[in-house]
């Protein structure tokens, strides 16, 4: 074996980190804040997008509208987010940052859309690509269910 050969076993390792990381970023937020991560970054969103419709919140965090829409009435009810038809269109929602979300924000650890959306952020096309690909294949042996692609890490 190589230097350069890597083993299922240094694999799941590195996997094992991955998901440590994430989960110690999540831990974090919730306990400064109280909130989830999805939650967070739902409300961040909105503060850089004030008015935003859910549907437009759903495509933002890459989600199904129904978990964003979910997101939406927990914020509601906590008094975080304001939920209004004040528009052109009266059937459509717009969203505002209530101050206490404001205040949540501001002590909330960044990035607040989470660990790993930021570093793979930061890769290189060709990184991006190649990892693209080969999670694919890995999620293809695995039989993964496609629907799972539409959750936030924080909530799986």
């Amino acid at each position: 074996m190589t230097k350069t050969s890597a083993t299922p076993a240094q694999v799941l390792r590195r996997f094992r980190q991955v998901f440590s990381a994430v989960r110690a970023h999540f831990a974090q937020m919730e306990k400064r804040t109280g909130l989830g991560g999805a939650q967070l970054w739902a409300l961040s969103i909105v503060r850089d997008q004030p008015g935003i419709g859910v549907s437009e919140l759903a495509r933002a965090m890459d989600v199904h509208q129904s978990t964003a829409s979910n997101l939406v009435k927990s914020l509601v009810q906590r008094e975080l987010l304001q939920a209004g038809r004040n528009g052109p269109d009266r059937r459509a929602v717009q969203l505002q940052l209530l101050p206490a979300a404001s205040r949540l924000l501001k002590r909330a650890p960044g990035p607040v859309e989470g660990v790993l959306p930021q570093a793979l952020g930061e890769l290189d096309a060709a990184t991006l690509r190649r990892l693209d690909r080969d999670l694919g294949a890995l999620i293809e042996l695995l039989g993964a269910d496609a629907r799972a692609a539409g959750i936030p890490l924080s909530q799986i």
